[in-house]
């Protein structure tokens, strides 16, 4: 009987801010980073509200409460950002 891995979606353990880099630990033990400026609310938040990030859904989501902004861990894992990288980092 041949069976196909299942694939689960990246679920968080913890995430943290460190200047205006947002990180987040998974679940299978990968640690991924994004600059706060890919998104648009993120990118006009000063790095102390950045820092209040929390972890949501069971793992599936990050959360600014103070900004009002939620992010999929899935959606960050695959890159799909709402802002360009700057020109000087390109």
């Amino acid at each position: 009987m041949n069976t196909m891995p299942v694939e689960s979606e990246p679920c968080a353990l913890r995430a943290w801010a460190e200047g205006r880099m947002i990180y987040m630990e998974l679940t299978d033990g990968r640690v991924i980073g994004f600059p706060a400026d890919r998104f648009e609310i993120l990118r006009k938040a000063p790095d102390e509200k950045l820092k209040q990030v929390t972890i949501e859904v069971n793992g599936y989501a990050l959360r600014w409460e103070a900004l009002d902004e939620d992010l999929t861990v899935e959606g960050v894992v695959a890159g799909r950002f709402q802002l360009p990288l700057p020109e000087q980092a390109a």
